[in-house]
């Protein structure tokens, strides 16, 4: 089995409201040093098999197609 993780953003100036939710609440709880918030996804996978490339290239497939709308959202994929 492979791990891997995939972490979905969204693209550098695509808005961000629950970002801003998030930071308001922080602040409204008294944490006050908080900058910015920009909220994402994690997904932690195994997939069967041990050729890391090929791993990749599923992940990358299970992301354009599902994990992530590349329209507004980037994504990485880290092979543990």
């Amino acid at each position: 089995m492979i791990k891997a993780r995939i972490v979905v953003t969204l693209k550098t100036g695509v808005l961000d409201p629950q970002g801003k939710a998030i930071e308001a609440a922080l602040k409204s709880f008294g944490i006050q040093d908080v900058g910015s918030v920009r909220q994402g996804k994690v997904f932690d996978v195994e997939i069967k098999g041990d050729d890391p490339a090929q791993a990749e290239n599923t992940l990358k497939t299970a992301c354009e197609k599902l994990l992530a709308n590349t329209v507004v959202e980037d994504y990485s994929i880290e092979i543990a």
